[in-house]
């Protein structure tokens, strides 16, 4: 129902991004509607992690809360979301972190989802779109706050961050 994809250069290591985003318990912090976050499980499987987590989203007066299987991936810097349980119908998530030949990190990001209810997708499907589109953003500005910038990155394209593809 509602896609989104998006690539967008940074100059922060891929290390460093792929940490960030592996930290899902914490997400209330820096995440736009994300109100909780909990770690229910986990396991090592091979060299990969793999989390059950909960996240609690709400915007006015709606709440939500989904379960999803979280595989991280640290040799493909690659991280992969399958929906367990929630409101959703479907959810579909990744994300890949590519280092850059001149230093920093290519981030790819994609979600798909659709929720359960028709009348939960019209009154709040935007809402959780426009969300997920803010989401990159917000991961952005927290390596910002966090990290500091890739050595390998000459001073002249430190400022890579505004580079950006968005589908819908």
């Amino acid at each position: 129902m509602a896609a989104h994809e998006q690539t967008r250069d940074v100059p922060y290591r891929p290390d460093d991004m792929f940490a960030l985003v592996a930290g899902v318990d914490r997400y209330p912090e820096f995440l736009p509607w994300c109100n909780g976050a909990r770690i229910r499980r986990r396991d090592k499987q091979g060299e990969n992690e793999v989390l059950v987590a909960d996240l609690i989203v709400s915007y006015k007066v709606f709440r939500e809360q989904f379960t999803s299987r979280v595989t991280l991936n640290p040799a493909e810097r690659r991280i992969d979301v399958a929906y367990v349980q929630g409101p959703f119908k479907y959810l579909h998530n990744n994300w890949h972190f590519e280092a850059l030949p001149g230093g920093g990190t290519r981030i790819h990001f994609f979600i798909d989802f659709e929720f359960r209810s028709a009348t939960l997708e019209k009154m709040i499907g935007a809402v959780f779109s426009r969300a997920f589109a803010k989401m990159m953003q917000a991961f952005i500005d927290r390596a910002e706050a966090l990290y500091e910038v890739d050595p390998a990155i000459s001073p002249a394209s430190a400022s890579m961050a505004t580079s950006s593809v968005a589908s819908d």
